[in-house]
């Protein structure tokens, strides 16, 4: 089993800070950028911020997919609402596997005169900070304590309170459980963000790397785009639809071929979380069979992601298991 690193450890124990800064972030601005969004996002748009207790401003972010008229990938991302009733102002957070396929997809099907593109991504910053003292040190240090802590913890997924007087001031920080311990996602101006960073350093917040995002993540049951997801991935194989699809909303683009899977057909593969047990972590691309399974028999499933998790003292990863299979699985 992986020894606990002192990142792992800060993390499901105390506090952890990871720098999420590659991410890109778009603003998305104009005569009507939220209808034009919606024919592009598959998700449910999000509401204008309202004022939550203590008239901090608040709102829900919402999980979207975008696709191709096939209903491939191009990337998956969060929507956030900055504006209000009258000035929409939307921020796209999207991860770096998705930032050229984004890019490409707006500059084609966002007519400009209706919504601008703003990339943000050099004048802001993201940290995601992790762990049981997470909300206590965000509630203080980036809220200045007008959002209590248990507040905080109490946050469904994508719900977010702002330090500023409105949404697009200051920083905004974001329930996610991208990670299974406790976790917030902080945006902001690029110095704020690092301000805040070294604050929560001071506090005893832990800098934690990429390899312990990974290892939580997929501890988590959740994928990555760009590694468990991709240009050749249908939302409903990554299972992910329950997230990011509204099917009750208009017109979208892969919204056919969406409803027909849903209504009319199945897909071959799923991406399931597999234990794996104590063997060395398979590779991306890893061949898994069925215990007992001949040789010579074809693979069951074929690995996404994989880590060695002390959270259950074994290998574990992400993988796309053929549609029927039910049994133990293992790499050869």
């Amino acid at each position: 089993m992986r020894e606990l690193t002192p990142a792992y450890d800060a993390a499901v124990g105390a506090a952890a800070v990871f720098d999420r800064s590659d991410r890109m972030r778009l603003r998305i601005r104009g005569r009507a950028p939220g209808r034009m969004l919606n024919g592009i996002l598959t998700g449910t748009m999000p509401s204008a911020p309202t004022r939550a207790p203590g008239g901090v401003p608040g709102g829900t972010a919402t999980y979207h997919a975008v696709l191709t008229p096939k209903g491939k990938m191009i990337t998956d991302l969060w929507c956030t609402h900055l504006g209000d009733e009258e000035q929409e102002d939307f921020l796209l957070d999207v991860p770096a596997a998705g930032r050229g396929g984004l890019s490409t997809h707006l500059t084609r099907f966002l007519p400009p005169r209706m919504a601008r593109v703003e990339d943000v991504t050099p004048t802001t910053g993201m940290i995601a900070v992790v762990g049981p003292s997470a909300a206590q040190l965000l509630s203080r240090l980036a809220l200045g304590l007008r959002v209590e802590a248990h507040e905080l913890s109490g946050l469904p997924e994508g719900e977010w309170r702002a330090s500023g007087p409105s949404a697009s001031d200051g920083v905004v920080v974001m329930r996610t459980r991208e990670v299974w311990p406790e976790a917030f996602d902080v945006t902001g101006p690029s110095a704020a963000v690092a301000a805040l960073a070294k604050a929560l350093g001071s506090a005893g917040a832990c800098a934690a790397d990429e390899a312990t995002w990974t290892t939580l993540r997929i501890e988590a049951e959740r994928p990555a785009y760009g590694v468990d997801m991709d240009e050749d991935t249908i939302p409903v194989e990554a299972a992910i639809q329950e997230r990011a699809i509204d099917y009750t909303k208009g017109c979208y683009t892969g919204q056919e071929v969406i409803v027909r899977i849903r209504d009319r057909g199945h897909v071959n593969r799923t991406l399931r979380f597999v234990h794996l047990g104590d063997v060395d972590p398979p590779a991306k691309g890893a061949e898994l069979f069925e215990v007992g399974a001949p040789e010579g028999a074809r693979p069951a499933g074929v690995v996404t992601s994989a880590t060695r998790s002390p959270k259950h003292g074994e290998t574990v990863a992400l993988a796309y298991v053929k549609r029927g299979v039910e049994g133990t699985l293992t790499p050869r």
